[in-house]
C-alpha cells in the first residue's frame, strides 16, 4: 500500500522503519524544545498524510523514548483519521521529574497504519447475555 505524504516543513523527515518487519514508522521532530516535568508539549512533524478510507494512523509511543526519558504520547495512542489533512503533531507528555529535551530529527513516536470497521449503533432494550456478564476490572483473574 502506498501512502501519500506531504512535507509542510522542508526540514521534515519522511517516516522510516527500524527493521524490515517493524509495524511502526518513526515520526521525527522538526523543532528543538524542552518538555517540563509532568507537562505536555505539541511536537510538530512537518508532515501531512493521506490515509486511505477504511484505515487510520495510530500514533504510538517509542519504547526507547518512554523508558529512557519518560516521554510518551499524552493521549497514549493518537488517531489520525483518513479525512484529516493537517500537520501530524505528536502531543508528548513528560512523565519524569526532569526536564527533557527534544531536538530536530529526534524520533518522537511511531505511526502504524491500521484498518477499522465502520459501524452503526442500534439502540435496543436488551443485549445478549454472556457467561462473563457484567464482570469488569479484574474479573477474569490477575
Amino acid at each position: 500500500m502506498k501512502i501519500r505524504i506531504k512535507k509542510i516543513n522542508e526540514e521534515a523527515i519522511i517516516p522510516t522503519k527500524g527493521s524490515d518487519y517493524a509495524a511502526g514508522y518513526d515520526l521525527y521532530s522538526t523543532i528543538d524544545d524542552v518538555i517540563y516535568p509532568h507537562h505536555t508539549f505539541k511536537v510538530p512533524t512537518g508532515l501531512a498524510v493521506e490515509i486511505p478510507e477504511g484505515y487510520f494512523g495510530g500514533v504510538f509511543a517509542r519504547s526507547g523514548l518512554a523508558t529512557s526519558k519518560g516521554l510518551r504520547p499524552a493521549n497514549c495512542v493518537g488517531v489520525i483519521d483518513s479525512d484529516y489533512r493537517g500537520e501530524v503533531i505528536v502531543s508528548l507528555h513528560n512523565d519524569s521529574d526532569k526536564y527533557q529535551t527534544i531536538s530536530k530529527g529526534d524520533r518522537i513516536a511511531q505511526l502504524v497504519i491500521m484498518p477499522y470497521l465502520a459501524v452503526e449503533f442500534e439502540e435496543t432494550e436488551e443485549i445478549k447475555e454472556t457467561e462473563r456478564g457484567q464482570g469488569g476490572f479484574g474479573s477474569t483473574g490477575k
